[in-house]
């Protein structure tokens, strides 16, 4: 089995898995300036979507993160973004 043993190397290889699939994700646009443009595949993207939802999901599991803590950590990052806009970062 390959899937790393401890926390750490299993969240390493979870953002590994994000990287790959918001990259997936990119694909499905035209981000290409340069090339002829093709139409977009909303499905294909929500299938991209929904791959790095689930290495999201599985992440937040290994933190032990409940559905509460997320909302709150999300409020606290919220804050500090918007303060970092007020004070022009």
């Amino acid at each position: 089995d390959r899937y790393p043993k401890d926390s750490e190397g299993r969240i390493s290889a979870l953002s590994t898995a994000i990287m790959h699939e918001a990259v997936e994700l990119q694909r499905t646009t035209n981000w290409k300036w340069w090339k002829t443009p093709i139409p977009f595949n909303v499905s294909e993207a929500r299938e991209e979507l929904i791959d790095i939802w689930h290495f999201v999901v599985q992440a937040s599991l290994e933190l032990n993160l409940t559905p509460e803590d997320i909302l709150e950590e999300y409020k606290k990052k919220n804050e500090i973004n918007r303060e970092r806009q007020r004070n022009g970062y």
